[in-house]
């Protein structure tokens, strides 16, 4: 009974992973099939330029490209410390009531939708942002990015607190027969140990970042533009999909949509691939 049991997980492990696996190929063939004729229609060039003015005919989508790259980069090192704080704070107090109610209000995060995070900072945040800096409308760069960091706060958390409860056992019971204090066993033996762990959560996190449509559409102002501080207001990919859908159907800027959508699949399929390498290199470093 047991084997057959197995057998069957197996299998569904196996269709659920070649179901992925023919989902992400069709995808890209969606994306390359919509982007081809841009190939040979001569407005590639037109599309990756740095100036998007549609009543002008210009139709850059490198601004934006720009703006995903330092609102995903800005709100993951925002995110990073946090989340290395709440992790070490679980796992040196992993038997007290105040951790398990903290990992717990990071399980609720993850239920959040995303539309509640932005409507919030619309009034919470954007305001202060206004008169502190008195720059701008508080729409920006920066306002933007601390939302989207707290948004992926609770998976860079999950992720390593998974690896660090994997890595744990054996490590914990003999670095406590060294007589190591809770905070140098997770210094000194268990980041250390769940090194992989750290990468695949930021990467994650990085990745979660990337692919956001509803936080950089309500609060980073979506101008098409190279942002010269962080109180600038830039448009990332995703929201320019999002614009563009909504308004246009048959124009050049509605062909640059396939063209962003082909990009974000790229950017997230290389920084996945370096995860990989990355934790390959980590993984026989460790044998």
């Amino acid at each position: 009974m047991t084997l057959r049991r197995e057998w069957w997980i197996q299998k569904g492990l196996l269709a659920a992973t070649l179901t992925s696996v023919a989902a992400i190929f069709l995808l890209l063939f969606l994306l390359l099939y919509f982007s081809f004729p841009l190939l040979f229609s001569g407005d590639l060039k037109q599309l990756f330029s740095w100036r998007w003015n549609p009543f002008e005919g210009h139709y850059g989508i490198l601004p934006m490209m720009l703006g995903t790259l330092l609102l995903s980069i800005l709100s993951t090192v925002m995110a990073f410390p946090a989340a290395l704080g709440i992790c070490a704070f679980i796992y040196t107090h992993r038997n007290s009531c105040l951790s398990r109610l903290l990992l717990l209000v990071v399980h609720v995060m993850t239920s959040i939708p995303t539309v509640i995070y932005g409507f919030v900072s619309v009034f919470i945040l954007v305001p202060p942002m206004r008169r502190i800096f008195a720059a701008g409308a508080g729409f920006c760069l920066l306002t933007a990015a601390l939302t989207l960091g707290l948004l992926i706060l609770p998976t860079i958390v999950l992720v390593f607190h998974a690896y660090l409860t994997q890595a744990g056992g054996s490590l914990r019971a003999v670095s406590e027969s060294l007589g190591l204090t809770p905070m140098e066993q997770f210094c000194f033996v268990m980041l250390p140990s769940a090194s992989r762990g750290l990468v695949s959560a930021l990467i994650l996190g990085f990745c979660r970042a990337v692919g956001d449509a509803m936080i950089p559409l309500m609060l980073a102002g979506n101008a098409a533009q190279i942002p010269a501080s962080f109180l600038d207001s830039i448009r990332t990919l995703s929201a320019h999909v999002a614009l563009v859908l909504a308004t246009d159907s048959q124009s050049m800027a509605y062909q640059s949509v396939f063209a962003s959508g082909l990009l974000l699949f790229v950017m997230i399929a290389m920084v996945t691939a370096l995860a990989h390498h990355l934790n390959r290199n980590m993984l026989s470093r460790c044998r």
